[in-house]
């Protein structure tokens, strides 16, 4: 039976996106951009670049530093498929279904473990056809929160495990790793998460752990491990986000975009606009937290009500952060504007309420109500069957992903603060003389290097077509030399002088301060990670 749960889970999780096998690419309001950033972060990891933050062919060529903020998983998983002969489009298509499968595998686990087999199965199911998972799957084309829908119950799951058995090597291991995996999968997802976190190793330390001290310091470290492991992406992220158009671009947009009451209850399954699209939780959903609320009148376990009531709270409390009614909220915290949708709460009203219930329903449907079960079941499964598809395919070429991109493929938030939002149209030259007269040979291009052969018959002052961003930097003949990039007829766009005479040129993308004191946090947690682990090994087989 144990193993029959996740083949069956397999199965039905299957069924949302068989749509994902046909020809083309799913139409989705930010999928073709997902492509094209995997494409450029394929490339820059081709040449050698292990952690890419710089996108060569967007924003019509001059570049951009979209990959620094952008949640690098997705794209390593999905340069992975590309490197074992899958196309662009293929590959990003085989993560959203391969996150998908996982994310119900991974609820179930968890659940399980915590409430029991069909808790887990009601809560698996619950987990993953709920209508928000298809806005992100084939309306949004939300590849990085699609992918984060992965990671919570695993982090519950591991923690879980150190609480049963503050020994338990595979409960740290889970723990640090699907943290990481959290970071590394999507920002705002992450910061909404982590409260959630803090939470539930309360709840354990209390009711599992027996107020174990080792219980509270295994876990934290734990944790603060996935931290150190995911430190090369979201330690940039955060310090150099300053030098970009980001708070400037999204400041109060939060506060346009409220969601009516009624529209959780119900609002019309279409592929429109963020303003407009689906925002509903459905039948099954609904069941559940309605059947939660008998449970916790009715149960006698306390555990289990704590659970429950911390479950409603927090749907509660994601549901009132979705309305108007909590825009002072909003004003007030800062930090929650860079969510940017307040609906993104949808996110933990799918976890609340898989959660409630995957607890409350197989507490009412005990024996002999195996029929009730399954008609749960089915209409949790195919009352959602009208949303297993996107509203269309693209058929394109391959080289319009992994070529010259028409866009820096987000609103221009991720641009240089010294530049404007996009360019707007190709450069007619890669490099070129401002002022001067000589001549300029490239010798080499790629992402994050170029040559030139310069020969000036006096000063001359060169624009480089590139965006610049903290990390670019120009040695003439080996010799660094002074960048500008605020000139107002070249806004944001490397200029540097060459003095006259035969000269070598190389710019070079490196790393800032910051970026290597973070790629050091990650490089020696991953190091002692290793070595702990083989050490566990080693451990286990003198046992045997």
């Amino acid at each position: 039976m144990k193993r029959f749960i996740p083949l069956l889970l397999i199965i039905l999780s299957l069924l949302p996106v068989l749509d994902l096998v046909r020809p083309g690419l799913p139409v989705g309001h930010d999928t073709p951009d997902h492509v094209a950033r995997i494409a450029n972060f394929y490339q820059s990891l081709s040449e050698g670049n292990l952690i890419p933050r710089w996108a060569g062919n967007l924003n019509w060529g001059y570049g951009h530093p979209i990959l620094m903020f952008l949640y690098p998983l997705p794209s390593y998983v999905a340069s992975l498929f590309h490197v074992i002969g899958f196309s662009f489009v293929d590959s990003t298509k085989l993560v959203f279904g391969v996150a998908y499968i996982l994310s119900a595998l991974t609820m179930y686990l968890w659940m399980s473990s915590a409430f029991g087999k069909r808790a887990g199965l009601i809560g698996a199911l619950l987990y993953i056809f709920a209508p928000y998972r298809f806005v992100d799957l084939y309306v949004r084309g939300a590849i990085g929160e699609h992918v984060a829908f992965v990671f919570p119950p695993l982090v519950f799951y591991g923690m879980l495990g150190i609480a049963k058995n503050h020994r338990s090597k595979p409960g740290g291991v889970i723990t640090a790793l699907s943290m990481a995996g959290l970071l590394l999968s999507h920002n705002a997802i992450a910061l909404m998460i982590l409260p959630l976190i803090a939470l539930y190793v309360v709840y354990l330390f209390t009711f599992e752990s027996k107020h174990s001290p080792n219980y509270l310091l295994l876990t934290t470290y734990y944790l603060l491990l996935g931290f150190a492991l995911s430190a090369f992406f979201w330690i940039p992220a955060l310090v150099e986000g300053k030098y970009t158009l980001r708070d400037i671009v999204t400041a109060g947009e939060a506060l346009h975009r409220f969601v009516p009451w009624t529209w959780f209850l119900y609002s019309s399954w279409n592929y429109g606009s963020g303003e407009v699209l689906s925002k509903f939780l459905c039948f099954g959903q609904w069941i559940g937290i309605v059947l939660s609320i008998m449970v916790i009148g009715k149960s006698k376990d306390q555990t289990l009500r704590i659970m429950l009531v911390g479950a409603l709270s927090m749907l509660i409390v994601s549901l009132f952060m979705m309305t108007e009614a909590s825009s002072g909220i909003w004003q007030r915290i800062v930090l929650l504007q860079k969510f940017q949708f307040p609906w993104r709460f949808l996110s933990l009203t799918v976890l609340a309420s898989a959660v409630l219930g995957g607890i409350s329903i197989p507490s009412l449907l005990r024996k002999n109500k195996h029929i009730l079960l399954i008609a749960f079941c089915f209409l949790t499964i195919f009352s959602t069957a009208t949303m297993w598809h996107p509203s269309g395919y693209e058929q394109r070429d391959e080289s319009v992903y992994s070529a010259i991109f028409p866009s820096t493929t987000d609103t221009g938030e991720s641009s240089p603060i010294w530049s404007i939002r996009a360019m707007g149209q190709r450069p007619t030259h890669l490099a070129f003389i401002l002022s001067g007269i000589g001549t300029i040979t490239e010798v080499f291009r790629n992402t994050t290097h170029r040559q030139y052969a310069v020969t000036a018959e006096d000063q001359l002052r060169i624009a480089e077509n590139t965006l610049y961003f903290p990390g670019w930097k120009v040695f003439i003949d080996g010799k660094e030399s002074q960048i500008e990039f605020q000139d107002p007829a070249n806004r944001g766009i490397i200029t540097y002088y060459v003095p006259a005479g035969n000269h070598v040129v190389n710019i070079y993308f490196s790393n800032t301060k910051v970026r290597e004191v973070a790629n050091s946090i990650s490089i020696i947690s991953l190091g002692l990670f290793f070595v702990w682990f083989i050490m566990m090994r080693l451990n286990y087989y003198e046992k045997l």
